[in-house]
């Protein structure tokens, strides 16, 4: 891959081309199925674990104090949950070699 990012569509080509045995319609079917399990995992706050590759976690930030960087008020930052991405070590091993 020589552009700066990986689409959804260059999985779908590239497990297309990988895997075989399926048509392109279908290799898109079943990228869109794990992207939609992962999400669906996420969105009741279960942790994603790829082998290999890293964990997605979901995360329960609390209310806290901030200000407004623009008028310097001070506000409320809402409560929320956010999404993060932990590397493997086998991961990251790779992306320092």
């Amino acid at each position: 891959m020589s552009k700066d990012t990986l689409t959804k569509a260059d999985l779908v080509d590239s497990v297309y081309d990988k895997v075989g045995g399926f048509s392109k319609r279908e290799t898109a079917d079943l990228v869109n199925q794990v992207f939609d399990l992962m999400k669906d995992c996420l969105l009741t706050k279960e942790n994603v674990k790829v082998s290999g590759f890293g964990k997605f976690v979901v995360r329960y930030k609390h209310a806290r104090p901030g200000r407004n960087p623009q008028t310097n008020e001070r506000i409320t930052i809402d409560a929320r949950h956010v999404l993060r991405f932990r590397a493997s070590q086998i991961l990251k091993n790779e992306l320092n070699r």
